[in-house]
């Protein structure tokens, strides 16, 4: 990849071990895609992509890993790089995440509410395997499937937690996840200017290859899209075309 292309990381949501995908996070608003994830997986590959963002959503809702046999299935059918989360609370939570193929996870929740934990985590297995979820309502961390807001802007808290080593942070703006109404570049800008060397990963809101576009002339390290692709709004072959043309 040339240095200034955006990484392109698709996104697969399970529920009951389907492929699925929400609105603004509500279980309520959900759409189920393709009742076989792996199937998923192998299209990305297929079409160049090297990464997977993969969310055990019954996991999220459950406190503990669940979907670890979908995880597993897609780490040993395809060469896919794969992080992982939803749900991860415990030791015992990332040791199944990591025996069951994911190179790395992304903690959210646990970071906020448990951080002892979340910096053992990062002490243990290295920062390069450990990816912080920091999502934003109104500039200001959410956590617990975004149904609570904290008193911790979102600038201040990834500057605490790049201190502490962590460089991959996976931000969503809440209000644009699932809506396809465009990527939050000006939040994601902000994010940028605050803690410069930070690998930020974009996501929500990506409607089409402009909006990715959009992000990359922002200087946007990558940007996870997941509905715009099930909606068919982003096509493989765009898919196919942008990154032939980033690594040409």
């Amino acid at each position: 990849m040339k240095n200034n292309s955006i990484e392109i990381i698709p996104a697969i949501d399970i529920i009951d071990g389907k492929c699925v995908r929400l609105s603004q996070g509500d279980y309520g608003r959900k759409t189920i895609y393709n009742e076989n994830p792996l199937e998923v997986a192998k299209m990305f590959e297929s079409a160049g992509l090297k990464r997977l963002h993969l969310v055990d959503l019954d996991g999220a809702e459950a406190h503990h890993i669940v979907n670890q046999n979908v995880l597993k299935n897609i780490t040993l059918n395809t060469k896919l790089i794969v992080d992982f989360g939803g749900g991860l609370k415990s030791d015992e939570d990332l040791k199944i995440a990591f025996d069951s193929g994911a190179s790395m996870v992304t903690g959210g929740s646990i970071a906020v509410k448990s951080p002892e934990t979340f910096l053992k985590w990062i002490e243990i297995y290295g920062a390069e395997r450990i990816i912080l979820g920091a999502d934003a309502k109104n500039e200001m961390i959410a956590v617990a499937g975004w149904k609570e807001s904290t008193e911790s802007d979102i600038f201040s808290y990834i500057t605490k937690w790049y201190a502490a080593g962590i460089r991959k942070i996976i931000s969503t703006d809440i209000s644009r996840d699932g809506m396809l109404e465009g990527a939050a570049t000006d939040l994601y800008r902000k994010i940028l200017q605050a803690v410069p060397g930070t690998y930020l990963i974009a996501s929500g809101g990506v409607s089409s290859m402009s909006d990715i576009l959009e992000l990359q002339n922002a200087g946007i390290p990558a940007v996870i899209t997941g509905k715009a692709i099930y909606e068919g709004r982003i096509t493989m072959k765009e898919i196919e075309c942008f990154i032939s043309k980033a690594e040409g």
